[in-house]
């Protein structure tokens, strides 16, 4: 049981997220309301720091932000820590990721998402439509966002820093067997993957994820690692839920999240189920965190 928590952690896709991929203005209100009495907010996302702002209402301010599941920390836009990819890791994954047909986005520190030019016409064809019905509509629309505008085609890997390297696939199969081909070279070169939805997968530097990024920002704040709360929705919050004193899923949650975590809430991503549960549990001076019975 939560009386209060000293610092709150929430994932975006699928929790503070609508399908639409915006967070409301209800959901800014209620973070500020936390801010304002003294509780620590801050986000842990497998987006990359460049994807937010775009996201958020104006004015939208939290403590700090971890992203591209635990890569790095952000307070404000000061980088606070940051791990890198090797360029021998990125090279031999393109490679692969060509021979499979497998979409991807590499993400570079502080430059444009990548993807080389000669994969393009493979990529593109992962996002024609119609929609698969199994693709939540949230990672469609990033996707076709990124095909329209936000993908630098390049000829060639530019730069040593890269935050995040994502792939997606429009069948089950195709990113099964891409996970079965990610795990092979794991066995030559150690690295982590971490999955948000059945049709993607994204790779890691070796033991990093958001619970080592919320140890890493807790660290920068001083703040101890007792009476924290986090929510979330998908596989990649399964650390941090094992981190957190209190996991709350939400309920648009797969079942084998909700069976994991503490309690799990009233509403879905699209009703606000983040404000209304924040709003119920913390914002009352006797509110009381109570665990599913």
């Amino acid at each position: 049981m939560l009386l209060k928590p000293k610092a709150i952690f929430l994932d975006m896709d699928g929790t503070i997220l609508n399908r639409s991929n915006k967070v409301s203005i209800q959901t800014k209100e209620i973070i500020d309301e936390l801010r304002k009495q003294g509780i620590f907010v801050f986000i842990a996302t497998g987006r990359a720091f460049d994807e937010i702002e775009e996201l958020v209402p104006e004015g939208f301010q939290v403590d700090g932000f971890i992203t591209s599941n635990g890569m790095a920390g952000y307070v404000g836009k000061e980088s606070v820590f940051q791990h890198s990819l090797s360029l021998q890791l990125v090279e031999t994954i393109i490679e692969k990721a060509r021979a499979n047909k497998v979409y991807y986005e590499l993400f570079p520190y502080g430059t444009p998402r990548v993807t080389l030019k000669q994969d393009q016409s493979y990529v593109e064809n992962e996002i024609r439509e119609p929609k698969p019905d199994s693709v939540e509509i949230n990672e469609w629309l990033s996707r076709k966002q990124a095909i329209k505008e936000e993908i630098d085609w390049k000829d060639s890997v530019e730069g040593s820093e890269f935050s995040k390297f994502y792939f997606f696939a429009r069948t089950h199969e195709h990113i099964d067997k891409w996970k079965e081909e990610l795990e092979e070279l794991k066995k030559e070169i150690d690295f982590t993957t971490s999955t948000s939805s059945k049709h993607n997968v994204e790779v890691m530097v070796a033991n990093v994820n958001k619970a080592t990024g919320i140890q890493q920002m807790l660290k920068h704040f001083n703040l101890p690692e007792q009476d924290i709360l986090a929510i979330g929705d998908s596989n990649n919050d399964l650390p941090m839920f094992q981190f957190a004193s209190y996991a709350v899923a939400m309920k648009n949650a797969p079942d084998h999240i909700k069976e994991i975590v503490d309690d799990v809430t009233e509403f879905n991503c699209d009703e606000n189920g983040v404000s209304h549960y924040l709003s119920k549990f913390l914002l009352q001076k006797s509110a009381r965190i109570n665990p599913v019975l």
